[in-house]
């Protein structure tokens, strides 16, 4: 562990004294990324489908009230969908950050089907490289190309030359080893269409009598809009907006409104500084990291082990030579903690 944390250490290192101008901005002329319209068609649909849905409920123009089950399953499936994203596909597939048993690994695969994304083996591709290549034109959602291309932009357009490059180094080995991912990738379109739209919509109707309308407007376009959206955001607003106390070079920053959304997802400055860690956050259970909670509770229960966390004193050293001095963590130096004098 001390070796990976150091190995870490003087890579963020070379980061923070290399030439701000090795990176060049990306100029119209010198590529052409067409625009997929079947994406940008299938987004719409669905954000106009969303806007439709709200306003039916703000307006009150439904003539049937809807039942208060049926909004209370909103944020229920919705959290069952981020923690398939969040403790499978991001912290589980792609970091490795912690091991789960067969039976584990089927219910995240079975909650990430249920977020409505592209299969976990394509996800944790891009979510590497992103890592890799963070904020290059091989970050498949590079930040520095504005807010609208790292949120949904760059759904809607075919890859950038340098991904498509970048993409035949990486090793997923792992990933093709495990026949959970390769169950879903084999099956995308089917467990799409059943976990995210059909078995949300059905629950409602069939347990407690809820009108099929009512149904399809909160599960296939409210829930399933607001969590593409809390999904982005952390592509988005957690690598521009907030604070930098453990890499002051780095887009990536503690966003409090992104981890609130995406189930403690928004320590986004932490987690591109320590990426093995399974916490994602150097705090376990503070700024709503719903996700680390039920990872500890799987933990307990024999069905998650091995997990991994950057230790404090690694931490605190790693603050010292390339945080942001002015944001310094208050876990750490609370009540005179330090982690160096033990």
């Amino acid at each position: 562990m001390l070796s990976d944390e150091n190995y870490v250490l003087e890579e963020s290192r070379k980061t923070v004294f290399s030439k701000s101008e090795d990176l060049k901005p990306i100029k119209s002329g010198q590529i052409r990324q067409n625009i997929i319209w079947k994406y940008v068609l299938h987004l719409l649909l669905f954000h106009v489908g969303f806007v439709f849905a709200c306003s039916v409920y703000a307006f009150g123009l439904s003539a049937v009230r809807i039942k208060w089950l049926t909004v209370l399953w909103v944020p229920m499936y919705y959290f069952i969908g981020e923690l398939g994203v969040a403790a499978g596909a991001h912290r589980l597939w792609s970091h490795r950050a912690y091991k789960a048993n067969l039976g584990l690994r089927i219910a995240l695969m079975l909650m990430y089907a249920a977020a409505g994304l592209y299969c976990i083996f394509h996800w944790v591709k891009d979510h590497r490289i992103h890592h890799k290549y963070s904020e290059t034109d091989a970050d498949p959602h590079n930040a520095k190309r504005g807010f609208f291309f790292s949120h949904i932009g760059w759904l809607m357009v075919e890859r950038h030359p340098e991904y498509l490059r970048r993409q035949k180094e990486l090793d997923l080995s792992d990933i093709i080893a495990d026949p959970v991912v390769m169950f879903n990738r084999k099956y995308e379109n089917e467990l799409y269409i059943m976990f995210c739209f059909v078995i949300p919509t059905a629950v409602p109707v069939i347990f407690w009598g809820e009108t099929l309308l009512h149904a399809i407007l909160t599960q296939c376009f409210i829930r399933y809009v607001l969590i593409l959206n809390a999904i982005w955001s952390v592509n988005s607003f957690a690598h521009l907006w907030g604070h930098r106390p453990y890499n002051r070079v780095i887009n990536p920053a503690e966003n409090s409104i992104v981890s609130l959304v995406a189930c403690g997802e928004g320590s986004h400055n932490y987690h591109h500084t320590f990426p093995w860690d399974y916490k994602a956050s150097e705090w376990p259970y503070m700024r709503f990291n719903v996700t680390t909670l039920c990872i500890d509770a799987f933990s307990k229960m024999m069905w998650a082990y091995d997990l991994r966390e950057a230790s404090p004193a690694f931490v605190q050293k790693v603050m010292e030579e390339i945080g942001d001095k002015y944001n310094e963590s208050s876990l750490i130096h609370q009540d005179g903690y330090n982690p160096i004098d033990t």
